[in-house]
């Protein structure tokens, strides 16, 4: 078989639920000249949860209406002090997979089963296929292949709609980014990115000339520090990412999960990048 009949991940695509196509949503272009996603369904479906965050006028007031509302509409809190002590062993049983433990997990182990799930999401959503966890995912079907899609579908934290969690919290973040500015005015905002793999991710140009394009998985982690990019490898990337393509960023929610990297978690896709080496 030839490398037409079985062409890399970064051009498979999926249908999605963005109403652009997936082609389109990973591709350079859309990075330069973003539009807004949408994830179908996930606002019409929720209307309660939005009218209230209309409401708010302050973001520590929007943080703590998301939270409330997905802890009861995903049952995510834990039984009350007072609660009878066959509830608590109940509870204690039964694994209810949030979106705050996937976080968590992918916090970890972005390659693990947390990090599975997330990339599933967006493949699911976004149409982007994933090109790496724990390995390339490159010729279909190999063990690298199976092992994601075991990760990918397994109870541990795929259950408790896990997939509509997710739809929420990039909701959310879309309306946090829009009302209140939480990166600062414009379409895009400036994030950074430590690679050991560089070449392997390259599509076009070179690093000699330090301006290119590369392929980047289609969940992706950046920083907004251009120090702590370095720690991750000797290259380090500058990207505009678009604020559309944005699941989480520090601040968002009121959690310590990331929040000691700066980390910004990000759908991926082909981005032009500036690549600088060393610190």
């Amino acid at each position: 078989m030839t490398d037409e009949e079985h062409p890399h991940p970064s051009h498979w695509y999926t249908t999605n639920l963005v109403g652009i196509p997936a082609a389109v949503v990973g591709s350079a272009t859309f990075s330069a000249y973003p539009q807004q996603l949408h994830v179908s369904g996930a606002r019409e479906c929720n209307r309660g949860l939005f009218s209230l965050l209309e409401r708010c006028e302050a973001a520590d007031d929007a943080r703590a209406v998301f939270e409330h509302y997905m802890s009861i509409a995903f049952g995510l809190a834990k039984s009350a002090p007072g609660a009878a002590a066959e509830e608590k062993t109940a509870e204690r049983r039964r694994w209810r997979s949030s979106y705050l433990k996937l976080l968590q997990g992918w916090g970890l182990d972005a390659n693990g089963p947390a990090g599975a799930v997330l990339k599933g999401w967006v493949e699911s959503r976004f149409g982007l296929v994933p090109s790496f966890h724990s390995g390339p995912l490159a010729r279909f079907p190999s063990p690298v292949w199976t092992t994601y899609l075991e990760q990918r579908s397994a109870s541990r934290y795929h259950n408790n709609s896990i997939y509509q969690q997710l739809d929420l919290l990039f909701e959310f973040c879309q309306w946090m980014l829009a009302r209140f500015e939480l990166l600062g005015p414009g379409p895009q905002v400036t994030l950074w990115r430590g690679s050991l793999n560089f070449e392997q991710q390259l599509v076009a140009g070179s690093l000699r000339e330090r301006r290119c394009t590369v392929n980047l998985n289609n969940m992706v982690s950046f920083t907004l520090d251009r120090e702590t990019a370095g720690c991750f490898g000797d290259w380090v990337m500058r990207v505009r990412v678009p604020k559309t393509k944005l699941l989480l960023i520090p601040g968002l929610l009121d959690t310590t999960s990331l929040r000691g990297e700066s980390e910004v978690l990000a759908i991926g896709g082909d981005y032009d990048v500036e690549v600088a080496y060393g610190p």
